[in-house]
């Protein structure tokens, strides 16, 4: 082998061992922030749970809602009173629902506008509804235009995406919980940024099925970061065996 030669293969064994490792320390380093969100998520979850499970408070005072992030009250349990207003409803599409022990079916979650003494006007979900209790004369409601105090979970605006078909706000139909488009669409007054959902034992009997929360935040951190380390690892052995082979070679 000539001179020239052996300085071209080390060169380009240099060149393969400096992009190995360039790559190698990548891989790791997303291994190593997937670990960080999953402290993150965790600590997340944990305050959700807290919440969920604390004493009802009062809703956020309205001088705090221009600055309040999901984060700041999502999943809190509050208890508040006002009256069910009879006229106005919005209906947002669930490709599966339930009532009491039947089968998964599409249906509707049903937001009904509370007016609080102090003129907010708070959506609650009051719970799911099959298609064929859409309109509000199959499902009598004895609480509809009555003052009550409902105790539930404040949610947060669902975000949409590139699958989320139009909403249809003339007909009060709509396919994400927005609080505000909705309360805009309804012409409600002084509207929360967040919606309620209300217990499900706080319900009536009947229609709709109240307890419509869903607790399921995704948690698969620890999961990529398995995988991260493990294409590192991968790498470091593929890269080992070149080394060997070119050693021997």
């Amino acid at each position: 082998m000539t001179e020239a030669t052996a300085s071209a293969r080390r060169g380009s064994a240099l060149l393969v061992s400096l992009l190995a490792l360039i790559v190698f320390a990548v891989l790791v380093s997303l291994g190593l922030w997937q670990l960080e969100r999953l402290q993150w998520k965790e600590a997340l979850i944990a305050r959700i749970e807290a919440r969920i499970h604390g004493e009802p408070g009062p809703l956020p005072a309205a001088s705090t809602w221009a600055s309040l992030k999901p984060l700041d009250y999502d999943y809190a349990r509050v208890r508040v009173t006002g009256r069910l207003d009879p006229t106005r409803e919005a209906l947002i599409f669930r490709g599966a629902g339930k009532v009491g022990q039947g089968a998964s079916q599409p249906g509707y979650w049903i937001m009904a506008p509370l007016l609080l003494a102090d003129g907010t006007s708070l959506l609650v979900n009051r719970g799911f509804v099959p298609q064929a209790n859409k309109e509000p004369a199959s499902r009598p409601d004895p609480q509809r235009g009555q003052e009550v105090t409902i105790t539930g979970l404040l949610r947060a605006p669902e975000d949409r995406n590139l699958f989320t078909p139009a909403d249809d706000a003339a007909k009060g139909q709509w396919y994400t919980r927005d609080p505000l488009a909705i309360a805009a669409a309804l012409g409600l007054p002084n509207p929360t940024p967040f919606s309620l959902d209300e217990d499900a034992h706080a319900a009536p009997p009947g229609l709709p099925a109240g307890g419509a929360t869903v607790f399921d935040i995704p948690n698969n951190h620890l999961s990529y970061a398995g995988t991260w380390f493990g294409l590192a690892g991968t790498l470091a052995g593929v890269f080992g065996y070149f080394i060997w082979r070119r050693r021997r070679d």
